[in-house]
């Protein structure tokens, strides 16, 4: 695992919810059940945000 998060806690949570998958994490205790596809929709969240915040 890297030292330096690319994402806060805080924003995995708040985009997990917001894509339905915080219940796969709450259910099974951590990020390691989370499908890879899920992890890719994520991801790709989380860089819409990201393009979102640079562009203000």
């Amino acid at each position: 695992m890297s030292r330096h998060p690319m994402m806060s806690e805080k924003l995995k949570y708040e985009i997990a919810r917001e894509l339905g998958v915080d219940q796969v994490v709450r259910q099974e205790g951590g990020w390691g059940s989370v499908s890879s596809r899920d992890c890719g929709n994520m991801v790709r969240k989380a860089i819409e945000i990201a393009e979102r915040q640079v562009s203000k």
